[in-house]
């Protein structure tokens, strides 16, 4: 076995043990406790209430990662935040993105132990496994942590919609329906970027409500709007370009078909569909995250997955659209984009 190859196994059989690390610091509030200070090793093992074995070896494997700076060596040596766990990482930062991780850490980390199982029965390793609810219902009946977890996810998905406003020509539209539209973060983005476009975010009531204090909160109450359909019995509010940010990979073959043809009906001639995913490369060989997301996926809800460019343009082309692209956004996700 030539080395590269045996290094490289050895370190994807090993990638749990960095994930953890970085959970578990996320988990114990380490990065938010630092803040703008620097403080020993000492120190954060009983602010953080840890067994002093925990010191160094946690905080050093957090710098050799480059999660945490160290000034100096050994036990009177200083950690602090790097600049971009102190932007991502503190809660007191406004770009805080920790909400993710610590779901994360609580529900996806123990979920993926049980993939073996998932892989052999195609069936939900998560909360309903042992008789639970699914993750949306337990956030939807929950208001603070529902907007914990909207934020998380418009944290780690601003990105993608600052690059598809700025990439995706919207001159020639004039409406925007986003379905899904959890806190309203891809319609505000859109809204500020291009503001002859008059926006709607559609979803359910709890994620409506807290979208709309972000809506009025942000100036842009005029402009940017709410609905409150059932995507699944109701006709999608019509507008001439409807978004689906990280939806239409929820659900199965069959609904995925059926939220494409209420996009079709809901869309004039001439309007777009844009799904922003984690798309799989069409040959399936290179986006190693848009396949473990499917088979996240896989684990969240059993039959859901996540799909290439060539399975987008084959449904919606079934369902009437002319022609579709696709657009890369920033790291492993894209626009997909349908035209009627």
């Amino acid at each position: 076995m030539r080395l590269p190859a045996f290094a490289e196994t050895m370190e994807a059989s090993t990638i749990f043990r960095p994930a953890k690390v970085l959970l578990s610091a996320i988990e114990l509030g380490l990065f938010t406790k630092l803040g703008g200070e620097a403080k020993t090793g000492t120190e954060l093992q009983e602010e953080l209430g840890l067994h002093p074995r925990s010191n160094p070896d946690f905080f050093d494997t957090l710098v050799a990662l480059k999660f945490l700076e160290r000034d100096g060596d050994g036990p009177y040596s200083h950690y602090r935040n790097t600049p971009e766990t102190a932007l991502f990482l503190d809660r007191a930062s406004p770009a805080f993105m920790g909400g993710f991780l610590e779901m994360a850490n609580a529900r996806l980390y123990p979920f993926w132990g049980d993939l073996t199982e998932a892989l052999k029965t195609g069936k939900a390793q998560n909360e309903t496994k042992h008789g639970g609810e699914g993750v949306f219902e337990e956030l939807y009946r929950e208001p603070d942590r529902l907007e914990q977890f909207m934020d998380a996810m418009a944290g780690i998905s601003a990105g993608n919609f600052m690059a598809l406003a700025d990439k995706f020509d919207f001159s020639r539209f004039h409406s925007l329906c986003d379905v899904g539209g959890a806190a309203a973060t891809l319609s505000m983005i859109v809204a500020q970027k291009h503001p002859h476009l008059t926006i709607t975010s559609a979803d359910l009531p709890p994620a409506t409500a807290i979208a709309a204090k972000k809506i009025e909160a942000a100036g842009l109450s005029d402009r940017v709007h709410t609905k409150v359909p059932d995507f699944f019995s109701d006709e999608l509010p019509k507008a001439d370009v409807i978004t689906m940010g990280m939806i239409l990979h929820d659900w199965n073959l069959e609904k995925k078909k059926m939220l494409i043809r209420k996009a079709y009906e809901a869309l004039p001639a001439g309007g777009a569909y844009i799904v922003i995913e984690a798309l799989i490369d069409d040959s399936r060989r290179e986006n190693a995250f848009g396949l473990m997301m499917s088979l996240n996926m896989l684990i969240e809800f059993g039959e859901a997955f996540d799909y290439s460019g060539a399975d987008f343009d084959g449904w919606c082309k079934e369902a009437g659209f002319k022609r579709t692209e696709v657009i890369h956004l920033a790291g492993p996700a894209s626009a997909a984009v349908a035209y009627k």
